[in-house]
């Protein structure tokens, strides 16, 4: 039982916060002058490959993949060091979260992972169905990881993996949903190959940069914890998901973290995949 009473009024402590105290704060708008740098194509994105910015990142390297004329300059966002509440970046995303992405041909700022992921599939006419009912379930799984996650993350994740301290009750509360959501898709996915039905579209790449990788251990380390091979057809999907190349590529792109040769803290071409991951240019 703990004996934590909640003040009359709540006060805000840096220090508080588990792991990643750093990255939040109680107000809005930029702490310090940074403008954003500009590479060469229409697209900038600014972000970090956590689950919501593996998102972007997979969705611009599938365009590529499918012969779109889709490049971008990916720009790291660490938000450790607070880079997100710097100014330039407080103009492209108020929320001062990842990921950020200006579209340079219009001036159009999108932020939100699955606006952007929207946005995209519409401006290239690609992995969004044009039948009237797929493509209502793609959107209707597409807003569904978008409300889901965060009982994921900032709910499972946090408790399970990142408090200062393990505590009974949130744990217990947010396995139950996270187990509940993958109930969901796995039942889901008994019958079609994919989210939405048999083609993938942007609701698979929404959901498997959070789900796929917390079935397969790689976020969290919570595969045993959650009995995650006990979803059968959500291993079988994610397997298949994480296994295109596209996928493999993006999750490397804005990576600050594991191992170096995955890690493609930039990217401004096809080339630097093979060139400027963090092993081959001998810094960590």
């Amino acid at each position: 039982m703990s004996d934590y009473t909640p003040p009359k009024v709540w006060e805000w402590d840096a220090e508080n916060g588990g792991k990643f105290a750093s990255t939040n704060r109680p107000i809005a708008g930029p702490t310090h002058d940074a403008p954003l740098p500009q590479g060469e194509h229409r697209w900038q994105l600014h972000s970090l490959a956590t689950p919501n910015g593996v998102k972007v990142t997979v969705m611009f390297e599938e365009l590529l993949e499918a012969g779109h004329d889709a490049e971008y300059d990916a720009w790291l966002i660490d938000i450790g060091k607070g880079d997100q509440f710097g100014s330039g970046f407080v103009a492209v995303n108020p929320n001062s979260k990842i990921p950020a992405l200006l579209d340079t041909k219009t001036g159009i700022r999108l932020f939100e992972s699955g606006s952007i992921l929207l946005q995209l599939a519409q401006e290239y006419d690609a992995f969004l169905p044009h039948d009237p009912a797929t493509r209502s379930e793609t959107l209707n799984w597409l807003f569904w990881q978008m409300g889901s996650a965060p009982y994921l993350g900032g709910g499972f994740g946090h408790f399970y993996a990142y408090a200062p301290e393990p505590m009974e009750y949130p744990i217990n509360r947010f396995t139950m949903e996270a187990k509940r959501q993958l109930d969901v898709l796995d039942r889901t996915l008994a019958d079609r190959p994919f989210i939405a039905g048999d083609s993938y579209t942007i609701a698979d790449i929404a959901i498997a940069p959070w789900y796929g990788a917390v079935a397969n251990g790689s976020v969290y380390d919570a595969k045993e914890f959650l009995q995650a091979d006990s979803y059968k057809n959500v291993q079988r999907w994610s397997a298949e998901v994480m296994d295109r190349p596209a996928y493999k590529r993006g999750r490397m792109v804005n990576r600050s973290f594991g191992d170096p040769s995955e890690q493609l803290h930039e990217r401004h071409s096809a080339s630097d995949f093979d060139t400027k991951t963090q092993d081959k240019i001998g810094q960590s």
